[in-house]
């Protein structure tokens, strides 16, 4: 656990320990819930399918393809709830296979039409 207090910064980095160099780590989705067994309920979407959702998200430069890093202001859900659990999950790809995950980006979804 990490202790940081209301709007103060938390810096988070993942890394791929690969002895593979081509490969390159990308975050997808980040989520963050006042509780630790539940990631569908109540959440607050940090990152979602590549998309910054949360305005204090700042990625940071890395000197490695498998590694990200990137900051987020420390904030609550509600009074009763003083902690916050994040779940990120993280793309492994393929280095300059531009066709893979890691290389697209924001990806969002249409919406379907309803038929008449």
């Amino acid at each position: 656990p990490y202790y940081v207090d209301i709007n103060q910064n938390l810096f988070l980095e993942a890394y791929l320990h690969s002895s593979d160099s081509n490969l390159v780590l990308f975050v997808d989705t980040c989520v963050a819930s006042p509780s630790p067994h539940n990631f569908t309920a109540v959440t607050y979407d940090i990152i979602r399918n590549g998309c910054v959702r949360d305005s204090t998200y700042t990625t940071y430069y890395s000197p490695y393809r498998h590694m990200v890093r990137f900051k987020i202001s420390a904030f609550q859900f509600i009074r009763n709830n003083p902690l916050v659990y994040l779940q990120c999950e993280l793309v492994v790809c393929r280095a300059y296979d531009y066709s893979s995950r890691c290389y697209q980006g924001c990806i969002t979804r249409s919406k379907r039409q309803a038929s008449s």
